[in-house]
């Protein structure tokens, strides 16, 4: 067996952070962390970073598709000023109702962790806040690709009493493998997935998933005060997340 320590500020970093009006962001992102992604446009003159793991999965994502130039990354990270900036921009501009609905406050947008991107169907004009990313064409085959890459469509219709945040179409969260083909496939939202993953604590039953030809063992363990230990087996690869709220979810490769 393998001991694992994990520090009680480890449960604020990982793939699978809720971030929403509830549960605000806790450590930001350094210029280290981040990966600019590949290329320029005309609609995008700047370019959009996300987190390193995350550019490099969305571009491997875009090949895939052969999206090359007709899909545009509108917003990917966003420093806590640029938020405020966003946010106070729209208030002025849109009102509070529209800007309640769309834009998260500064601190709980999932855009400052670096793991969340907006994209835009390539168009002479291209709507910073509410992008147009149909279900169709390049933009159905980013969609029918997107859990098997980790990319789960973060704002749903019928889950914002959930999520707090109207339906975008064009919003997508990186949470990796197996994680958005168990959300996808069971219909779940960031914060009903967080929720279910509880149901399997490290000391019962964890949850067995089959995804892309492999077989993984997830389950949940509640943070401790100081340090979190626990044993897992020695030979099996795995990776743990915070969750932004008071746990970690553990994933193995079995």
């Amino acid at each position: 067996m393998k001991a694992v320590t994990l520090r009680r500020e480890q449960v604020y970093s990982g793939n699978l952070l809720l971030v929403n009006a509830r549960h605000p962001l806790r450590q930001s992102m350094t210029p280290d962390q981040l990966r600019p992604l590949s290329g320029k446009t005309e609609s995008r003159p700047s370019q959009v970073c996300l987190e390193r793991k995350t550019a490099l999965v969305l571009e491997t994502l875009f090949a895939t598709i052969g999206s090359s130039s007709s899909l545009v990354p509108v917003s990917g990270f966003r420093t806590r000023q640029e938020q405020e900036d966003i946010y106070t921009s729209s208030l002025k501009e849109h009102g509070k109702a529209f800007t309640e609905s769309y834009v998260a406050v500064p601190g709980h947008s999932e855009h400052e962790t670096g793991l969340a991107i907006d994209l835009a169907l390539n168009q002479e004009k291209i709507d910073f806040l509410r992008p147009y990313f149909p279900r169709d064409g390049i933009c159905g085959r980013f969609r029918s690709k997107a859990a098997s890459y980790g990319f789960v469509e973060r704002y749903r219709e019928g889950k914002e009493a959930l999520t707090g945040i109207a339906p975008e179409p064009w919003h997508f969260r990186y949470v990796g493998l197996p994680h958005a083909s168990v959300m996808d496939a069971n219909g779940f939202c960031l914060e009903e997935y967080l929720d279910y993953l509880r149901d399997f604590p490290y000391e019962g039953r964890h949850l067995q998933v089959h995804v892309e030809n492999k077989t993984f063992e997830l389950f949940y363990k509640k943070a401790e005060e100081d340090l979190t230990r626990l044993e897992l087996p020695g030979y099996l690869p795995f990776q743990v997340s915070g969750d932004n709220r008071e746990g970690f979810i553990f994933t193995l490769w079995r």
